[in-house]
């Protein structure tokens, strides 16, 4: 490597399934930039090490996949976000400091901004499946868009009381027992959790109490349409699917190591879907 590419990667174990090379890939070329991104496999003992030597490795940053977002934490400097999340997924290097963020929560805004311009305006009560990591980026981002109720429905209640605990009187854990009458009441639903995944088992919800103005967005890009976004669709709803979020997270990191800011096209969703469809 030579001192006049800037190079970053995406680090995780495994890692050959991010398409974050190609996303970054398809704007480095884009731009005309003397840049680079790879894939680092990391075992979780390694990541550390890795870190603290990300400079002399030739890195100017990189993006974090699992099982490392909270792991990294330790390792770096996290911002506001990622100490609330309690997990980063962007690292870059600044002035000797190696320093942190968590992008999906942009990701999921800007996605929803695209995808259902009007979505906050029209927002009122949000419900929030799952109460894992991806639950954490969800709600913070709701919450600096200004949403003051999130039900948050997860199949153990205790996990969901804690991000109440974490994120404060905005957030009002419940049963999926309680699903229809939340959303009789509900202007966004979010599937946080991995049901609906090619794979996994099904996201069996029943939309019809759902108001006509609601939008669905579900975080899962495999298959591009889930059952739900399909069902959401076929009642005519305002939808935002997975893959949009994960084309919009990368947005930040890629202006943080290279001084451009890249822009979420058509051209790149296509190049992204034909991939994941192979």
């Amino acid at each position: 490597m030579t001192q006049d590419i800037r190079a970053a990667c995406v680090i995780g174990w495994p890692v050959k399934h991010s398409r974050s090379p190609l996303i970054h890939g398809h704007w480095i070329k884009q731009h005309g930039l003397a840049a680079a991104y790879r894939r680092e496999e990391l075992a979780p003992d390694d990541v550390a090490g890795f870190l603290s030597n990300l400079a002399a490795r030739g890195y100017v940053g990189c993006n974090v996949t699992i099982p490392h977002k909270e792991a990294v934490l330790a390792a770096s400097q996290p911002d506001d976000r990622a100490q609330a999340v309690g997990a980063a997924n962007t690292l870059w290097l600044e002035n000797d400091r190696l320093l942190s963020t968590n992008t999906d929560v942009e990701g999921f805004t800007a996605n929803l901004d695209d995808a259902v311009p009007d979505w906050d305006g029209r927002a009122g009560e949000a419900i929030v499946l799952g109460a894992g990591g991806s639950a954490r980026a969800v709600i913070y981002g709701l919450i600096e868009r200004g949403v003051t109720r999130i039900n948050v429905v997860n199949r153990s209640l205790d996990r969901a009381e804690s991000l109440k605990e974490r994120f404060g009187a905005a957030v009002q854990p419940a049963n999926w027992t309680a699903l229809p009458h939340l959303l009789a009441r509900a202007g966004l639903l979010v599937n946080t959790t991995s049901l609906g995944m090619a794979g996994q088992p099904p996201l069996d919800i029943d939309l019809a109490p759902l108001p006509a103005h609601a939008a669905v967005a579900d975080l899962v890009y495999v298959p591009l349409e889930t059952p739900l976004l399909a069902a959401a669709r076929a009642r005519g709803l305002a939808t935002a699917d997975g893959l949009g979020m994960l084309l919009h997270q990368a947005v930040r990191g890629f202006t943080l190591w290279f001084g451009v800011r890249p822009d979420v096209t058509p051209e790149l969703r296509a190049l992204i879907e034909v991939d994941l469809r192979k």
